[in-house]
C-alpha cells in the first residue's frame, strides 16, 4: 500500500516558492551575463567599471582596495599569474595600481567592459604564457612593473615573491633558487641578473651538468651554482 501523502506546509510552500525564485534569478542572471558578453565594447560602460574600483579621493585611479575587490569578483587569487597578464594588457605602470587611461586603452583592445568579460578573458590569458616569446615579454615587464620607479633595482623580497608566481611550474629549480636568494648578501636584484634567471632557467639543465663556469653568467648564478652543488649534489654524493 503506498504511504500517505503529506499535506505541505506553509512552511513547505515557502521553501518551495523561494527555490523557484532563486531558480528564476539564477537563469536571469545567466541570461544577461551571456547578452552582455555578446554586446560590442562601450568606452562609456567601461568607464564605470572602472569607477566601482576606483579610490574614491582619486577616480581615475584603482588602487591596492580596488584590485583585492577586482579579484574577488573574478574570484581570482590576487598572486595568481594571470593577474600580471591583465597588468601586461594594460600595459600598467606601477605594481597595484591601474590608471583609467592604461584601462580604457587595454581593456578597449581586450574588447571588456564588464566583470564578466574580463572574467571570460582569463582562460585564454592564461593560455597565452606557454608561448615562449610571449612569456619572455612579460617576465620583462614585470621588474619594470614592480621596481620602484626612483630606483633602477628591484628589492630582493619583491623579487623573490614575483620570480615565485612566474616560474613555479616552469623552473623545477625555483624553490632552491628563492632559498639561495634568501640567505644571499643580495638585497636588490637588476635588470641584467633578473633577464639572466630566466636564461638560466630555459638553458641549463636541472643537474647543472651543461652550466658553463666560464661563460658570460653573471656572479649571481655563479653564486647559485656553487651554494647549490655544495648543498646538494655534494650531499647526495656522500650518502
Amino acid at each position: 500500500m503506498p504511504a500517505k501523502r503529506k499535506r505541505k506546509t506553509s512552511r513547505d510552500e515557502t521553501k518551495s516558492k523561494k527555490s523557484k525564485e532563486d531558480s528564476k534569478v539564477r537563469t536571469l542572471h545567466a541570461c544577461t551575463e551571456d547578452d552582455d558578453l555578446s554586446k560590442p565594447f562601450s568606452l562609456r560602460k567601461c568607464r564605470s567599471w572602472f569607477l566601482q574600483y576606483a579610490a574614491q579621493d582619486d577616480p581615475d585611479t584603482i588602487g591596492p582596495d580596488g584590485i583585492e575587490k577586482l579579484c574577488r569578483d573574478l574570484a581570482v587569487d590576487p598572486e595568481n599569474v594571470v593577474m600580471l597578464v591583465v597588468a601586461w594588457k594594460l600595459q600598467a605602470e606601477t605594481l597595484g595600481y591601474f590608471k583609467f587611461n592604461e584601462w580604457s586603452k587595454g581593456m578597449g583592445n581586450m574588447e571588456c567592459d564588464s566583470t564578466a568579460k574580463l572574467q571570460a578573458r582569463l582562460s585564454s590569458l592564461t593560455t597565452i604564457l606557454r608561448d615562449n616569446p610571449t612569456f619572455k615579454k612579460i617576465y620583462r615587464y614585470a621588474f619594470d612593473f614592480c621596481r620602484n620607479h626612483e630606483q633602477r633595482t628591484l628589492d630582493i623580497d619583491t623579487a623573490m615573491a614575483m620570480l615565485k608566481v612566474l616560474l613555479n611550474g616552469k623552473w623545477s629549480l625555483i624553490d632552491h633558487f628563492l632559498e639561495f636568494m634568501q640567505q644571499s648578501k643580495y638585497k636588490v636584484i637588476n635588470r641584467d641578473q633578473w633577464c639572466n634567471v630566466l636564461e638560466f632557467s630555459r638553458s641549463i639543465s636541472t643537474d647543472l651538468s651543461n652550466y658553463d663556469e666560464d661563460g658570460a653568467w653573471p656572479v649571481l648564478m655563479d653564486e647559485f651554482v656553487e651554494w647549490y652543488r655544495t648543498k646538494y649534489q655534494n650531499t647526495e654524493a656522500s650518502t
